[in-house]
């Protein structure tokens, strides 16, 4: 059997990005608006990415703000940096970072900082979070998207779900660095505690990250996504299996004729306390 390859994350973004960033747009926008941010101010974006919300955030603070991305992968930030380029972003500046890390831009008074579905894979969050807290003004605001528990994101558990059917997986491990590591709120309020945080503001929004007209995309997404590792050990009907009960699934759930996966997310704004 012929291994499918497992693409790095610059390659998935390449592909995947502009869709994502249309369905997840409203996710963004909501995020900036919650955290206030206008004309001329001074915004930290963790786990920038490909540029999500930074490049919507430099839009906003434009002419005379500044956004500062950090994100550990350059090969993503580039990117971001091309989205910039294209767009002619130049209030804009994307650092390829450990956000745990102490850097230059603890005290730089920034009135916000944000960080979509980046603070539950960092390694370590609460160093991440001591950071932003000293970057933050006295009155600034931190703004962070989360996953919610897992049976209420299908686009992860689904697939994991199926594949369950043809062989042993590994439990979600709740502690360790993953989409659900934040699922619980109280876990969340802890450790922003734990940083000098309290939270303020609590909603939660459901989110399509992916949609597709035919069952080869959706399939050829999931893997891409995470699965291909998992997929490749096993024999070729195997994986066909999985994907008919992956694409019948899906179709149950499709609405419009098409196919889509997501799953309900936190949006939280947290003060310093």
């Amino acid at each position: 059997m012929t291994d499918r390859k497992v693409v790095s994350p610059e390659e998935f973004w390449r592909k995947y990005d502009a869709v994502e960033t249309r369905l997840t747009a409203a996710l963004s926008e909501r995020m900036l608006d919650l955290a206030g941010i206008g004309p001329g101010a001074r915004v930290l974006d963790l786990a920038t990415g490909r540029g999500e919300p930074a490049l919507r955030a430099a839009r906003r603070v434009a002419p005379e703000g500044l956004v500062v991305g950090l994100d550990l992968d350059d090969g993503v930030l580039e990117i971001a940096r091309e989205k910039a380029r294209q767009s002619g972003i130049a209030n804009l500046d994307l650092r390829a970072a450990d956000a745990a890390v102490p850097h230059e831009l603890a005290g730089s008074c920034f009135h916000a900082v944000t960080v979509r579905w980046g603070l539950m894979y960092m390694s370590a969050p609460v160093a991440a979070l001591v950071n932003a807290h000293e970057a933050l003004l006295p009155t600034g605001v931190l703004v962070a998207a989360l996953w919610a528990e897992p049976d209420r994101v299908p686009y992860y558990t689904l697939p994991r779900r199926l594949l369950a059917r043809y062989r042993a997986l590994p439990g979600i491990d709740l502690e360790a660095p993953g989409p659900f590591r934040y699922a619980d709120l109280e876990r969340l309020t802890h450790d922003f505690a734990a940083a000098g945080f309290s939270l303020d503001h609590v909603e939660e929004m459901d989110v399509t990250v992916f949609e597709a007209e035919t069952d080869a995309e959706m399939v050829a997404w999931v893997r891409a996504l995470g699965m291909t590792r998992l997929l490749n050990e096993l024999p070729e009907d195997t994986q066909r299996a999985w994907e008919l009960d992956l694409a019948g699934e899906l179709r149950r759930m499709a609405a419009g004729g098409l196919l889509r996966l997501g799953g309900s997310t936190r949006i939280v704004r947290a003060r310093k306390t």
